[in-house]
């Protein structure tokens, strides 16, 4: 039994990291899934207060992930049509099956939506659209490296407890 739990927490923990450049995957929960699934095992003692605060983690960065793109139009001077043509951008970007449509999504929504909806200037709805570009680049950057550190820390749990789980 411990041996299915961790390789499934370890393969949670992969779909993690990958799921943390594809918006898909909820990257940083699922990783923390394969803590769950780690801390699941008989062996291993159950801790509570790891798994909740690991599991606020997730959560404030699952939500942050749909906030920080929208936070980097208006910080770069775009108005609420921008913040919300870089949602609708990145959830597009993710349906239509363009090369790296992840990453025109916004900024074409941000453009779109500075344009189209504010009557904004070229370089103003560039600019937005830059913000929006950062933003997601910011958010992308602290999901991997969160999917990295529940990486460590499953490890370092394996390590730990080597002797019981082999």
């Amino acid at each position: 039994m411990e041996i299915l739990f961790l390789v499934l927490g370890f393969i949670l923990i992969l779909v993690g990291i990958i799921g943390s450049f594809l918006p898909v995957l909820p990257g940083v929960p699922v990783s923390w899934l394969g803590l769950v699934a780690l801390y699941l095992t008989p062996a291993i003692t159950f801790d509570w207060t790891f798994i909740i605060i690991t599991g606020i983690v997730a959560i404030v960065l699952y939500i942050l992930d749909y906030i920080i793109p929208a936070i980097g139009t208006k910080k770069y001077g775009g108005s609420k049509a921008g913040v919300y043509g870089t949602m609708v951008g990145l959830i597009v970007g993710i349906i239509v099956p363009i090369p790296l449509g992840i990453l025109w999504g916004p900024f074409l929504g941000a453009f779109i939506g500075e344009t189209a909806f504010n009557n904004s200037t070229g370089d103003t709805a560039l600019k937005a659209a830059f913000g929006s570009f950062i933003g997601f680049l910011a958010s992308t950057f602290v999901k991997f490296m969160a999917t990295l550190i529940y990486l460590g820390l499953f490890i370092y749990k394996v390590i730990e407890y080597r002797e019981v789980l082999f």
